[in-house]
């Protein structure tokens, strides 16, 4: 007879086998997920139809409203800017601060990197940084590397902190609470990165030679504003902050130190920017920053009223079945479509026009809709059946106190299998509040460390190889890219796993 806990696992085994062996499609294997959950919990676990079927539609509920929403709004955005050319004037901007190698990579992939995460996510930040240093000279297959060491630790707060946003909602954890945890979980990995990122362009340490300083800054200058963004306004703009902030103090510090080293010259031409031009392609950006920061609880006058344009409507008829709420207006997606769409028309965009580029991408984005709905929906069947329970306890029972040290991994795995942090959120995010529970651990801080597991996940992600090796046009190198990203995850993972072992003390 086959254990209980493998037939609860049995959603989860099939991702597994389905993407990275079987090598199918997410939104392929993902609906496969679904039917699976649905037959083990209608047969095994004895879950009514009814509130079999309500379940499935209160996912549905949450992946529209607000996930998708970020979603479509955030890839719009940028979408847009390629419409308007204003990406192109983004980029000479960029090449124009300093001719050496390492500099430009921190720059690109670290800072704007970032940048990319924090307003649009989903593959993005890799794609655009790694062919932007393909574009200016840099090997292909290092500019998908340190894209993908770059991306890692920003993907927690991706699009707008939606994966956390999620998290919270799966686990009725308040998201400034596990931003807060999130952001001490990766801070010695915050400031870590940037310096893999100049090694792995050097192919050696010694490529901290003469930008030490400099690389010590790009990782502090992103750590301080993310923490004070997760401390006092939450998961939204922690990362969007931070890449500003460290694409700032790394364009100074290019210009004030002297760094002056033949080994990494690149021949490339600096082209400059007028103000005003470059001002007009970051106006979207800069709209979405005001608005987001403007309705946050820093400012109680706008964030309260907004607030109050809610509904809530109760979908789950299981016994413990909460109301679900509609935020309509207080909500990242309607703010990032109004910025975008007051950006556009100031850059001479129509109306008509920005609506084709909308459609066009929500075409482009089926695939991912499909993604994110089933699996959010396979999540609500697991946890209101018991099968998650199951899980956890298993996973508890095994582990025993240690389970906190192995809790990013599971985030980890999360992202591997479905290529988003949000995803890995949703499959795991009540697992690890229930483990926590039977050990007696702070559940908030064990919930945080699968969002920052799921970090270190994003770099192996087939998923995540597959857009950085198409960025490069590199097609058949996934494997040999994947190789020298393995070495890097698992230095992460071993480094996630002992801060939320022993950080759990201290949170206490």
């Amino acid at each position: 007879m086959i254990p209980l806990f493998f037939i609860a696992l049995s959603p989860i085994i099939w991702l597994i086998i389905a993407l990275s062996i079987l090598k199918m499609s997410s939104h392929k294997a993902c609906p496969i997920a679904l039917a699976i959950a649905v037959i083990t919990a209608l047969l095994i676990y004895q879950m009514p139809l009814l509130h079999t079927a309500t379940a499935i539609l209160e996912g549905i509920a949450l992946a529209c409203w607000p996930i998708l929403l970020v979603i479509i709004a955030a890839i719009f955005t940028y979408n847009l800017s390629l419409y308007t050319k204003s990406m192109d004037t983004i980029k000479k901007m960029l090449t124009s601060v300093s001719t050496d190698r390492r500099i430009l990579v921190l720059l690109i992939g670290w800072g704007f990197g970032a940048f990319l995460e924090g307003m649009a996510g989903f593959g993005t930040a890799i794609a655009i940084p790694a062919s932007m240093l393909v574009g200016i000279g840099i090997n292909p297959l290092l500019a998908a590397l340190v894209c993908l060491i770059a991306n890692s630790v920003p993907t927690a707060y991706g699009s707008i902190g939606i994966p956390i946003v999620t998290l919270g909602q799966i686990t009725d954890i308040a998201p400034l609470q596990l931003a807060k945890y999130v952001c001490l979980q990766l801070a010695p990995l915050n400031l870590l990165c940037p310096f893999l990122i100049v090694i792995a362009t050097g192919r050696s340490i010694r490529a901290l030679k003469g930008v030490f300083l400099l690389t010590f800054i790009a990782g502090i200058s992103f750590l301080i504003p993310e923490m004070l963004v997760s401390f006092f306004m939450g998961p939204e703009l922690a990362v969007v902050a931070a890449s500003i902030c460290t694409m700032s103090a790394i364009i100074l510090c290019a210009k004030t130190l002297k760094v002056d080293d033949d080994t990494y010259r690149m021949d490339i031409s600096k082209a400059s920017v007028p103000f005003q031009k470059g001002l007009l392609a970051c106006l979207p950006f800069i709209l979405i920053f005001i608005f987001l920061l403007a309705t946050s609880k820093l400012i109680p006058a706008i964030n309260q009223p907004l607030n109050l344009v809610k509904t809530s409507v109760l979908i789950y008829s299981g016994a413990d079945a909460s109301p679900y709420t509609f935020t309509w207006l207080a909500t990242p997606g309607v703010l990032i479509l109004l910025a975008s769409f007051i950006g556009g028309r100031v850059q001479s965009t129509s109306f008509g026009e920005m609506l084709l580029v909308l459609r066009k991408t929500i075409v482009s984005l089926r695939n991912t809709i499909i993604t994110i709905i089933t699996v959010i929906a396979t999540a609500k069947i697991m946890g209101y059946s018991g099968m998650t329970h199951e899980i956890a306890e298993t996973a508890v029972n095994t582990t025993g106190i240690f389970y906190p040290a192995i809790a990013p991994f599971i985030g980890s795995v999360g992202t591997f299998i479905t290529g988003s942090a949000t995803s890995s959120s949703v499959l795991f995010g009540k697992l690890q509040t229930a483990s926590a529970s039977a050990i007696f651990a702070n559940a908030d801080w064990i919930a945080a460390a699968n969002a920052t597991g799921a970090c270190a996940g994003k770099m192996i992600s087939p998923q995540s190889i597959a857009i950085a090796t198409a960025a490069i046009s590199s097609p058949g190198h996934d494997s040999e890219l994947l190789k020298s990203a393995v070495k890097y995850y698992i230095s992460f993972i071993i480094v996630m796993g002992c801060v939320v072992y022993f950080g759990q003390v201290l949170i206490h």
